[in-house]
């Protein structure tokens, strides 16, 4: 480390390094559990930057936002004040996977954050870079900052994004810089190093801005936002969203950027060897997409607007790292784009990173306490990934200070739960992208149901207010009102009843039926039915859309709690910290040196460690159940 002058710049209960997707939440999180917290981020300017991608939400991504907003958390909130397109995905599908994504006015988006950051009672918003986390007998006691202030704290959230080490490649340039050509967080990698920490590389990239009137939109697919506007927050759910939202549009790369790429493979600085660090798997650059996908001769590209008050538009589908004369040609060989005026070139970033598996499911950090990290800083890709394990960390860190037991949230009750466990227990190899799929119970862990699955944790926190609550508890009961209700409305076989089925394409009834049993067949929705049910109340959509949802996956949803009641058993089956698995009699060798070095939290845990087999974990419950009743005799 540097030696630097210092002063006691001053006292915090939490200090959040960084002022991302993340480290705003976290610290929101934390200043509104009553902790004096403070936020310390490189520039005020660099507040929420959606430094790549113009949009919030997507396939698996929207669930997190909807988590998030159901916990008291600030994203979906924020969105909804600055979206300028919104669209849900995947509707041709089943419920578990659709997701709301939204087209963002970049500019307005951090406004809006910021002024919500300055509000706050219980934070201090301050630019500032920090170099070094003070940490005595194993436990974190201040911050210190290039400046030379010194701020004493409990607790440190750690949420660099892609700052920490931050490195750009543009072909065969190469600068230290953070996104969008902010200052990079040099100083506090090598305070990491100092501490015994194995920084990793990892890379991303982000595709070129170009200007709105030189592109060609005649040539394109037009992509209009919904004409009714779901909101992100289910504090917005009855407001109306009334305004021109502004169109995207769809284009394809040809077989001659395709061509120019190939010619200069050898300059891009993922392929001949400059870029340490692996990039996302599911957001992949351009190159990597025609050398993988050779067989292709065009790739989807997206034009999105950047904002209301810009005529930057970004160019989805192709980030690259090739030099800006190469860039250049091929975005010229796109449909649409063979006039374009670059405004700001692609570029590939490389940043330091931690191996997540050297964190508790808490995020705090197993040998340092409380130091806790979130975002990209932990492996992890995207806004709404990092947003979700930084209000995570911030309540944590909370709990920790006041003496509280951890906030956990397991796979069977939110997405966060797979994206932390994933993360924690998995580690990760490239940056991890939330998918629906890596969900194994999506079928209730879905977008339109967060706040039931979450709203009461949030309340219990002192996040959710308690006006919020009740509201939540009132739709609970509308909802099993509803349900209660259809099950006792009772439909005959009469030969008008049997017209109106067959006007709504279904098959007639031969035996009386419920208008809840009627509400399973695919073809019948709980909207068509109030034919035969004139009386009904009229619900807000949400409601309805809960309704019918339960009733028509009543079994699978049956299923996946049964499912989920097995899980649970092994989750309850708590491992101390301590325990020493080279006693257990049958281990694997693989098995045994990999639960000493994860230490899971349970046995459930442990079953998802790569390598530990369903073998070891029979192994290991033997053990557990010996131990026990050794333990009842010594008592008896």
């Amino acid at each position: 480390m540097i030696e630097t002058k210092t002063y006691l710049g001053g006292k915090y209960d939490v200090v959040v390094i960084g002022a991302g997707h993340a480290g705003v939440e976290a610290a929101l999180a934390s200043s509104r559990m009553g902790l004096q917290t403070l936020i310390l981020t490189i520039s005020l300017d660099g507040i929420v930057a959606l430094s790549c991608n113009p949009n919030i939400g997507g396939t698996g991504k929207g669930h997190l936002v909807r988590e998030i907003d159901a916990l008291g958390g600030e994203m979906a909130l924020n969105i909804d004040k600055s979206f300028i397109q919104s669209r849900m995905l995947n509707l041709s599908k089943g419920p578990a996977v659709h997701s709301l994504r939204v087209q963002a006015d970049k500019k307005m988006y951090h406004m809006e954050m910021k002024k919500i950051l300055e509000d706050e009672p219980n934070l201090t918003l301050r630019q500032g870079e920090a170099i070094d986390i003070v940490v005595e007998d194993d436990t974190v006691k201040g911050v210190v900052t290039r400046n030379g202030a010194i701020f004493e704290t409990a607790a440190v959230v750690i949420a660099t994004g892609t700052y920490l080490g931050g490195r750009v490649y543009i072909g065969e340039v190469n600068y230290q810089s953070g996104p969008d050509g902010m200052f990079p967080s040099l100083l506090l990698s090598d305070s990491l190093k100092e501490k015994g920490f194995n920084l990793r590389r990892m890379k991303t990239g982000t595709p070129a801005r170009v200007h709105k009137d030189s592109i060609d939109y005649s040539v394109m697919e037009i992509q209009p936002g919904d004409e009714e506007v779901i909101p992100f927050s289910f504090l917005n759910m009855d407001k109306s969203f009334d305004f021109e939202q502004v169109p995207c549009y769809l284009t394809y790369t040809t077989e001659g950027t395709h061509d120019i790429i190939r010619q200069n493979l050898d300059r891009s600085p993922m392929f001949s060897g400059y870029i340490e660090g692996v990039g996302p798997r599911y957001c992949p650059s351009i190159e990597d997409k025609v050398v993988r996908f050779g067989d292709r001769d065009k790739h989807q590209v997206f034009i999105e607007p950047e904002g209301l008050s810009t005529k930057e538009m970004y160019v989805q589908g192709v980030s690259s790292s090739l030099p800006e004369e190469v860039q250049i040609d091929m975005y010229k060989k796109i449909k649409g784009l063979e006039n374009v005026q670059f405004m700001r070139t692609a570029y590939a970033i490389e940043y330091d990173s931690i191996n997540p598996t050297m964190l508790k499911l808490s995020l705090e950090h197993k040998e340092i306490n409380n130091l806790f990290f979130a975002g990209q800083i932990n492996g992890s890709s995207g806004y709404e990934e990092a947003a979700a394990q930084g209000l995570i960390a911030g309540i944590n860190a909370s709990q920790n200070i006041k003496g509280k037991d951890p906030f956990i949230v397991d796979r069977s009750e939110a997405y966060i739960g797979v994206l932390i466990d994933d993360l924690v227990t998995k580690g990760t190899d490239e940056p991890y992208r939330m998918m629906t799929s890596r969900a194994e119970y999506r079928l209730t862990l879905r977008q339109d149901n967060a706040d039931l699955r979450l709203t009461k944790m949030g309340y219990e926190l002192g996040l959710v207010t308690e006006e919020r609550y009740r509201k939540t508890i009132e739709k609970e009961e509308l909802i099993q009102g509803e349900l209660e209700r259809l099950q006792k409305i009772v439909i005959n076989p009469t030969q008008k009843n049997n017209e109106i089925l067959e006007k709504l394409g279904s098959t007639e009834i031969r035996n009386s039926t419920t208008l809840y049993d009627l509400i399973k067949r695919p073809e019948i929705s709980y909207e068509s039915t109030a034919v035969f049910d004139p009386k009904r109340d009229i619900l807000l959509k949400e409601i309805r859309l809960q309704v019918e949802t339960q009733i028509k996956y009543e079994g699978y949803i049956k299923k996946q709690m049964q499912q989920i009641e097995q899980f649970k058993k092994l989750e309850n089956k708590k491992l101390d910290v301590e325990f020493d698995y080279s006693k257990v009699r049958g281990l694997s060798t693989e098995a045994t040196q990999k639960l000493s070095a994860i230490k899971p939290d349970s046995v459930g845990q442990a079953s998802r460690i790569s390598g530990v087999t369903p073998a070891d974990i029979n192994v290991l419950l033997i053990h557990l159940e010996q131990r026990r009743r050794s333990g009842e005799k010594n008592d008896r």
